[in-house]
């Protein structure tokens, strides 16, 4: 169920924080919640997606050590736990929210659909990946009736295809000649994948730009405008260990770079100041 996988789960914050509605009490239990929901789902997908994968995996370096590639989980008991932990979290969804459980089940339709073969379709597969991300953030954002904005959407959408492009160069850097373990892999060079972060970068960098400006106070001390500057810092440091091939699991990465931690955190409060302060 990839615990350190669950940290991707705290996205389900984003709309709220954005919209300043963080510090309601019953929005908080709705928040959390559907984190809960969200981190059910995406275990779910992760058992499904190993057991699928056991051969492909038992020949990669990192992944044969999973459990059920390792033999320690037989197959059938991962899609079993799938099913069910599948179950426990649109259950829990719809309780919260409709929206919120219409929103989970197109979460686990699309990424089924991706297991089964959909990840062998190049550039699919990135959009694919980085729709994962996007329906985290869209998933805060319904459970507790916000609306979305449209800067927001693009920075989360652009924001994803970023990680997934550095995820895919980084594991295209590290395991050389043993790409072959991932198919699609086969299909794209270090230069295009280069390419798509790069682009990635610039558009959620601009849509950032737009929104803070959007969103910023009509009084005072502009912290969003402010919140920029951290905001692209934070890009570009993640952008190192993604040339350095260091980002093939990009939540090792982010909790690995201290550095990298402290510029989220002063992006995070400049944000929260700006938001909180109007």
């Amino acid at each position: 169920m990839r615990p350190r996988q669950w940290t991707k789960n705290v996205l389900v914050v984003a709309a709220a924080l954005s919209a300043g509605v963080l510090g309601d009490g019953n929005n908080i239990a709705i928040i959390t919640g559907t984190f809960v929901a969200f981190t059910l789902a995406a275990s779910a997908v992760y058992l499904f997606n190993d057991a699928r994968d056991v051969e492909d995996d038992r020949r990669h370096p990192r992944k044969k050590l999973r459990p059920v590639a390792a033999g320690e989980v037989s197959v059938g008991a991962a899609v079993l736990a799938s099913i069910v932990v599948a179950a426990a979290g649109l259950g829990l969804g719809f309780a919260i929210d409709r929206d919120l459980g219409i929103t989970l089940s197109v979460y686990i339709v699309i990424q089924v659909a991706y297991a089964l073969w959909l990840k062998e379709q190049p550039v699919i597969d990135l959009a694919i990946v980085s729709a994962g991300f996007l329906l985290r953030a869209i998933a805060g954002g319904v459970a507790i009736d916000v609306p979305l904005s449209q800067w927001f959407l693009l920075v989360a959408s652009f924001g994803s295809l970023f990680m997934v492009a550095g995820k895919r160069y980084s594991e295209l850097r590290s395991l050389g000649n043993e790409a072959g373990t991932r198919r699609t892999l086969e299909e794209y060079s270090v230069s295009y994948l280069r390419f798509v972060w790069t682009l990635a970068a610039t558009v959620t960098i601009t849509a950032y730009s737009l929104w803070a400006f959007e969103i910023k106070n009509q009084t005072g001390v502009d912290w969003q405008a402010i919140s920029i500057a951290p905001f692209v810092m934070g890009l570009l440091r993640y952008s190192v260990d993604i040339d350095r091939g260091l980002a093939g699991e990009p939540e090792e990465a982010v909790l690995r770079d201290r550095v990298l931690q402290l510029i989220a955190v002063c992006w995070l409060a400049i944000f929260a100041i700006g938001v909180y302060a109007k």
